[in-house]
């Protein structure tokens, strides 16, 4: 017999062992009603996920890409988002079926040394996700209000204070709070790209994957600097600590797992959530893309940096009659807003792979200071070395989302593998053979491409010795 306060006690260990155990199932979920009333309830952890997929890494990597190599690189941009979809689907499904994140799946299937291992790269990959908001962050700041790199980068610092005040109004407000800043960002863009007329036939075959070339450029080989860039653009687009953000906080919506039909109609409207908002991320990146395409073509050398872009929305001679001061701020209104909605997914997902990894669980704000200590670092280093060099940060940006690429395949191969699984998954909810089949042929691709960099990467740095 357990008395009432051991039970208590037990309930609370339970919910400390889940996935942020403190909005674990806080969020209600209609039983009855129609189609978009259920669908507005699991409507919001697609749009934390979103907002990875259009973070200031993609912002070098889309518009340079469209500035040299015009429409081409679109075609990576709609695969890399197809491979998004896939991928965020498996990783919201395991959170749902299983009530364990991605983090707790992997380490209780491994060995301690494995995880610790797994851990390390994770927790890398989200530095460099970190690297790219504090310098799309502060360069927005030092764009915007004029005050030099090096205190923009240090004010980024305070954006911990900005997180911890949103998680005291509720999982939910967070969740329109991002999704806010998405449509800013959207509206932003969608109104640039409008004003800069782009060649609708040329942009509409750019999503044609071929072997087309512009000045000689292909999507991918032919040169260490096109690899770089559309593994760059992968590594932007397709974020692997958004596999472990999803797998979580698809647990925030209140369901009863013993029931089938209801689990199954939860995947399928987290399904629809994701879908929807990565479409938004995908049309965001298309619009970064297009800008840089119609725009900055053949100007690839002067808008290599965030502010050289600001400055060249407002220079005639390379925006041509488009250009005008109002949108240049709005392009560093839209870079703020884009660095702080990174910041909160960020923070959410350190604290899922450490406690997930490591069964450590730290106070949120010991754990932003930490996470936003380890990405100023280097860009502090960066800044204070290169003076302020705005090129040198953006090409520390770059590699960031390089290393994200590389980084992927290693959360990759265990989401396909458990959701692969039936043991794991049950006879309901196993990814279809084509699924599991397709993933891990992209999984191999992906895979191949990140050995080639890192070789020609070593070989640059041998023959720089």
């Amino acid at each position: 017999m357990v008395d009432s306060n051991e039970k208590h006690h037990l309930i609370e260990s339970a919910e400390g062992d889940l996935s942020l155990g403190e909005v674990n199932g806080s969020v209600e979920t209609p039983m009855s009603g129609s189609f978009w009333r259920k669908l507005a309830a699991f409507s919001g952890p697609g749009a934390l996920v979103a907002v990875g997929y259009m973070d200031p890494g993609n912002w070098v990597t889309s518009v340079g890409g469209g500035a040299q190599y015009h429409y081409l690189l679109l075609s990576i941009v709609l695969i890399s988002s197809l491979i998004a979809m896939m991928l965020q689907y498996m990783a919201g499904k395991l959170g749902m079926v299983k009530q364990e994140d991605l983090a707790q799946a992997t380490r209780d299937r491994t060995n301690k040394a494995g995880g610790v291992m797994l851990w390390l790269i994770t927790e890398l990959a989200l530095m460099a996700t970190d690297i790219a908001e504090v310098i799309g962050g502060a360069i927005a700041l030092h764009l915007l209000f004029g005050w030099s790199m090096i205190a923009s980068v240090l004010t980024t610092a305070f954006d911990v204070v900005l997180l911890l005040l949103l998680m005291k109004f509720g999982f939910r407000k967070i969740e329109a709070i991002v999704m806010t800043l998405i449509i800013t960002i959207l509206v932003i863009f969608a109104y640039l790209v409008i004003l800069s007329k782009p060649d609708i036939v040329a942009m509409f075959g750019g999503y044609l994957p071929s072997l087309q070339s512009v000045n000689g450029a292909s999507p991918i080989g032919g040169g260490d600097s096109r690899l770089t860039l559309t593994l760059g653009i992968i590594g932007a687009t397709v974020m692997p600590h958004n596999l472990y953000l999803h797998s979580s906080i698809s647990q925030t919506r209140k369901i009863n797992r013993e029931d089938k039909r209801e689990l199954k109609e939860a995947v399928r409207f987290m399904t629809w959530d994701s879908n929807i908002q990565l479409t938004l991320a995908f049309i965001i990146n298309s619009l970064l893309l297009i800008l840089g395409a119609s725009l900055f073509f053949g100007h690839a050398d002067q808008v290599g940096t965030f502010g050289s872009m600001y400055k060249a929305l407002s220079d005639s001679t390379i925006a041509g009659a488009v250009a005008s001061p109002v949108l240049s701020t709005l392009f560093a209104v839209a870079l703020l807003a884009s660095g702080q909605n990174s910041t909160i997914t960020g923070t959410l997902t350190g604290e899922i792979i450490m406690q997930g990894f490591l069964h450590m669980k730290i106070p949120m704000w010991l754990r932003r200071v930490v996470t936003r200590g380890l990405a100023l670092a280097p860009v502090i280093a960066f800044t204070i070395i290169y003076g302020g060099n705005e090129s040198k940060l953006d090409q520390l940006l770059v590699y960031s989302q390089v290393f994200l690429s590389v980084a992927l395949p290693f959360a990759m191969a265990p989401l396909i593998l458990f959701t692969s699984s039936k043991k794991i998954m049950g006879e309901d909810f196993v990814n279809p053979k084509w699924m599991t089949i397709l993933a891990w042929i992209i999984f191999v691709i992906l895979t191949g491409l990140n050995i080639q960099l890192v070789i020609g990467i070593m070989q640059q740095l041998f023959v720089a010795l």
